[in-house]
């Protein structure tokens, strides 16, 4: 009896969070509501991308001019909308990214997931059956022997390509495997970026503001209520 008695009572409570006017209630009903527009877009996006996560925040000036702190960048799978070129290939293709040559991938240093992803162009795709002599243009003062294949990045406001400096919790990057490709840069969107550097406090802001809405329309709610209460009670007293 209990067993079939339980849809019912489900049934029952749901529809009470659905009809509440209680103030809790219906501030749980909104958070409901922007999570699940929150997730329905973050569905939307993976689909769209092929890539997770699909959108990611400049933090650092390593590619200024052509992409700046605070730039929100669309992040799509590698072979996804127009053909992955270095700035090799984008070069001799006379085909441009970003306003220079070749991809700007995001990737994870060393494969490490622990720390921040790079994202930087990709020059060349290196083998290690032949060492570089040069590397955006530039001869190499020695050539470069890797040891293993993969892309040699380069942000474009540093001195140096990726595979030849140490970075603080990473060391040097090796050679950027397949497999450590997050996705390459599609497009940016200026300053949007800043909202998911700051996103708890975001999220604080809007609870915050949605419960004091909350609180605001219950108060008008209890004036209007109490006004005709006393318009009730005067009219009962001329009669």
């Amino acid at each position: 009896m209990a067993d079939k008695d339980t849809p019912r009572d489900i049934r029952t409570l749901f529809a009470q969070f659905r009809t509440s006017d209680h103030w809790a209630v219906s501030l749980a009903r909104d958070l409901l509501w922007v999570v699940a527009v929150v997730g329905g877009i973050a569905l939307a996006l993976f689909l769209i991308c092929g890539t997770w996560p699909a959108v990611v925040t400049i933090e650092s000036g390593s590619m200024v001019p052509n992409m700046n702190i605070g730039d929100l960048v669309v992040v799509v799978d590698k072979d996804r909308y127009g053909e992955f070129m270095t700035w090799e290939e984008g070069k001799a293709a006379n085909v441009s990214k970003f306003n220079s040559y070749g991809d700007v991938i995001i990737y994870k240093p060393n494969g490490m997931s622990s720390v921040h992803p790079i994202i930087h162009r990709t020059m060349v795709y290196a083998t290690n059956a032949m060492p570089l002599t040069e590397i955006r243009g530039n001869q190499l003062k020695t050539n470069y022997t890797v040891a293993h294949d993969g892309y040699i990045t380069w942000g474009d406001n540093n001195p140096a390509p990726d595979q030849f400096v140490s970075y603080k919790g990473i060391g040097t990057p090796e050679p950027v495997k397949n497999e450590w490709i997050v996705g390459k840069a599609l497009f940016t969107v200026p300053i949007v970026g800043y909202l998911p550097l700051h996103i708890w406090e975001v999220v604080v802001a809007v609870i915050i503001i949605m419960a004091l809405h909350e609180l605001y329309l219950r108060s008008k709610e209890g004036k209007e209520e109490k006004k005709g209460s006393d318009r009730s009670r005067k009219k009962a007293g001329k009669k």
